[in-house]
């Protein structure tokens, strides 16, 4: 008996074929080439993600743990050697003096930046949030635009507002005979670095909290009003708990920024001859690196910044964590 030739789509779910192989082999084909497409779409990204950001680290780490051996007078072919060091350039960056006070200016500039930004991101998004008020659109858009401002064009902005020859703050202080404080000095320093901060990051974490505050549901506000409740009592006891998850990312965000300051004072040191080429973390690193031509211990410093930073943040997680779960139980 002949079989009969199958057609189209038969042949994917008809019996065995002349040849006697099952036809249920090209469906299982199909089946796992459909598997496996989502991974492929990935691959662009997994490249890019490990060419820019996995082997950078890595080759970071690998410098890290060298050093540059000098035979002779350091002069010739061969008079530089790249020599094995382990973790004798992590005990120098432990043991630097300069890099712990960057740290530290780093820590000083942020508890100005930090309880200042939020509470003012906060405070806005509660009012923009309110049924009073007006042109909430516009104002969104105006406490916002700072943050569109590119770092190193705000910090050169502000930075000529702060010079006493140029700026017309210091014109209308001479004009009525008031005192000239020098932003450039001492403790004004922090308060220059963290004005420009609040002034471009404010806008971000506003609208992070506004859009926590434009999810909660609008018959929680009705049952709380029926209650007798105010406005502000509703803002302190109903929407802030319930944004709190919003205001523990965006402190998380900006501890780590705060770690990382970088453009504003790299910005405004060819202003002033009293900040330091090393004033923050990431300065240091970088004078190091291109000034100093100390790649290697640039390298190890900039691993122990990322291990910090990283610690920091799970160490501030695992807290916010728990105290979350405390307050559920």
């Amino acid at each position: 008996m002949t079989a009969t030739p199958l057609k189209g789509s038969d042949r994917t779910t008809a019996g065995p074929l002349a040849d006697g192989t099952a036809t249920s082999v090209r469906p299982r084909r199909l089946r796992r080439r459909g598997r496996s497409a989502p991974y492929w779409f990935l691959v662009p990204a997994l490249f890019l993600f490990a060419a820019f950001t996995v082997v950078p680290i890595g080759y970071a780490v690998w410098l890290s743990l060298h050093k540059v051996q000098v035979k002779g007078i350091g002069l010739g072919k061969g008079a530089r050697e790249q020599v094995w060091n382990g973790l004798g350039n992590y005990t120098d960056v432990l043991h630097d003096s300069e890099f712990g006070h960057s740290v530290l200016r780093a820590f000083g500039y942020g508890l100005i930046v930090i309880p200042t930004m939020l509470g003012l991101a906060l405070v806005f998004a509660l009012m923009l949030d309110t049924p009073q008020a007006r042109s909430a659109k516009f104002a969104r858009l105006a406490i916002f635009l700072p943050y569109a401002v590119p770092g190193i064009i705000a910090a050169l902005m502000w930075g000529f507002l702060y010079l006493p020859t140029v700026s017309p703050f210091y014109y209308l202080l001479r004009e009525f005979n008031l005192p000239q404080p020098d932003l450039f000095d001492g403790g004004n320093l922090y308060l220059s670095f963290a004005n420009i901060a609040v002034w471009g990051g404010t806008g971000f974490n506003m609208i992070v909290i506004y859009t926590a505050l434009r999810a909660i549901p609008q018959e929680i506000y009705e049952a709380a009003k029926i209650d007798g409740a105010s406005d502000l009592k509703i803002a302190l006891r109903i929407k802030i708990p319930i944004v709190m998850p919003s205001l523990v990312l965006t402190f998380f965000f900006s501890v780590i920024a705060t770690l990382q300051v970088f453009t504003e004072p790299m910005a405004l040191k060819p202003l002033t001859n009293g900040l330091s080429g090393s004033w923050s973390p990431l300065m240091a690193i970088y004078d190091a690196a291109f000034f100093r031509s100390d790649i290697y211990g640039a390298s190890a410093t900039a691993v122990v910044l990322a291990l910090a930073t990283f610690a920091l943040s799970f160490t501030l997680l695992r807290v916010s964590d728990r105290y979350t779960r405390e307050d559920r139980a």
